[in-house]
């Protein structure tokens, strides 16, 4: 929802068409994710390894929303380019934590090898 906030307000606002590209491909890569997990489909398509490619897309978002989300508050041309950097950056927050919080549960939620417990 923060993502589409900030779409919305930067494409309100008139800004420079790579912000909203990058919140329009956030939003939908979000939803995409989401439609995936929701549905079990990653369960069924086992060719990738799925939380590692959800980290991998919110590291790359968060790098790119950092410079972008940065340049939209510095420049603010009007308030509704400062109201979408600053979305933009509880976004990159909310993407930082989102990445530990994966990163924890793929390296705590299962034990490996030899030092698995026996059953």
């Amino acid at each position: 929802l923060v993502a589409l906030a900030t779409l919305v307000c930067f494409v309100a606002s008139g800004a420079h068409e790579a912000y909203s590209a990058l919140a329009g491909m956030e939003t939908v890569i979000t939803a995409l994710f989401l439609l995936l997990y929701l549905l079990r489909l990653d369960a069924r398509m086992r060719c990738l390894f799925w939380p590692l490619a959800d980290i991998f897309n919110l590291v790359v978002a968060a790098l790119f929303l950092l410079v972008v989300c940065l340049f939209a508050i510095i420049i603010k041309t009007n308030k509704g380019i400062l109201a979408g950097g600053v979305l933009g950056l509880i976004l990159l927050v909310l993407c930082l934590v989102d990445a530990v919080l994966l990163c924890k549960k793929i390296s705590l939620g299962k034990a490996r090898g030899r030092s698995a417990p026996a059953k």
